[in-house]
């Protein structure tokens, strides 16, 4: 089986839908670092179709989560894993990986909507979630599904 790791922010995971959760002192008091605010993305809500394109996809490939947290926000390290037990857990249960340097990380595909923290230097093949090409999970499960 081929190797297919998911970033979690903007591709499984819903920044905004964060945000949208905090209070406008807490906005205004991590203004331009809002990674930062302690709890953030424990609180985030899945990108429309994210939960069912990951089980599909599951059935096909071996799958990790291959993340990056902001290094001044030590709680987005545990809120990740509590967001992936929450709503992935049967597919990621053990299988998350945080790292600024991706890179590093062997495998054949990564998904992931930026091409930084050694994104754009991944070994196999990147497809970046969000871009005109791969612009939502119907276009992604269009191409990494077998044909029938």
């Amino acid at each position: 089986m081929k190797r297919l790791y998911f970033d979690m922010d903007g591709v499984l995971v819903d920044f905004e839908s964060g945000l949208a959760q905090q209070s406008e002192e807490t906005l205004q008091a991590y203004a331009g670092k809002e990674d930062e605010i302690p709890g953030l993305f424990g609180s985030m809500q899945p990108i429309s179709g994210a939960i069912e394109a990951v089980h599909e996809l599951a059935k096909h490939y071996d799958c990790y989560i291959l993340s990056t947290a902001p290094w001044k926000n030590p709680s987005a390290w545990s809120d990740k894993v509590l967001w992936v037990t929450k709503y992935l857990d049967d597919v990621f249960h053990k299988r998350i990986v945080i790292t600024h340097c991706k890179h590093l990380c062997k495998g054949d595909i990564l998904i992931d909507d930026r091409g930084k923290n050694g994104t754009s230097e991944f070994e196999g093949e990147w497809i970046q979630f969000g871009s005109a090409q791969y612009p939502d999970w119907d276009r992604v499960l269009k191409h990494l599904l077998p044909k029938n």
